[in-house]
């Protein structure tokens, strides 16, 4: 099955008696091999678990026509903001933001997380124009610090003006809701949030 021999010996030459070593001709039947090898690949690719593609499990409000208030304590509110030249900026309270670099921003939450616990509210606040990874690794910072409430809030023209105002360096109001369009579209404007 494996090997087939196509031939014998054969004299050389004419008229002598040497012989040369018998040359056997060999073809290798390869069917077998080839279909082994198609069974282990069809097993393989049945049997094997693909990783799943990760995703954030995110919790929206439920759709109703009267918003819900939620009393929070000055003290237990953070406020991040990320402008859209990727700089961020930390509010507790109604205090003034100060600038904050990334490596600082998993300390500052970890530190009101010891101080208050699970009570702290974090609400982020990012510029339309700021790079999609910079929510993504905010997300991420509030996940490691235990953060188990935060919010992700609209960025308005009353955001941009209060950091401009803190000394940021912004892009301006072009392009962004006032607090109005955004109480008509369904938000409070900040200064009643509070």
């Amino acid at each position: 099955m494996g090997a087939v021999d196509l031939g014998g010996a054969k004299k050389s030459g004419a008229g002598g008696q040497s012989w040369k070593r018998p040359r056997v001709a060999i073809r290798i039947d390869m069917t077998p091999m080839v279909d082994i090898a198609f069974l282990l690949l069809i097993f393989f690719m049945v049997t094997t678990v693909f990783r799943l593609p990760t995703a954030m499990d995110l919790v929206l409000p439920p759709d109703e026509d009267t918003p819900v208030e939620v009393k929070v304590f000055e003290e237990k509110l953070m406020s991040f903001y990320v402008t859209n030249l990727d700089s961020v900026a930390l509010q507790i309270g109604n205090g003034t933001p100060r600038p904050v670099t990334w490596m600082q921003v998993r300390d500052s939450l970890m530190t009101r997380y010891d101080r208050y616990g699970d009570s702290v509210t974090v609400v982020a606040r990012i510029h339309p124009k700021a790079r999609y990874f910079a929510l993504v690794d905010l997300v991420d910072e509030f996940n490691l610090a235990k953060m188990t409430r935060f919010s992700i809030d609209r960025y308005t023209t009353w955001d941009d003006s209060l950091l401009r105002a803190a000394g940021f360096v912004t892009a301006g109001s072009a392009g962004l809701l006032t607090p109005e369009e955004a109480e008509a579209d369904g938000e409070a404007p900040p200064s009643e949030q509070l």
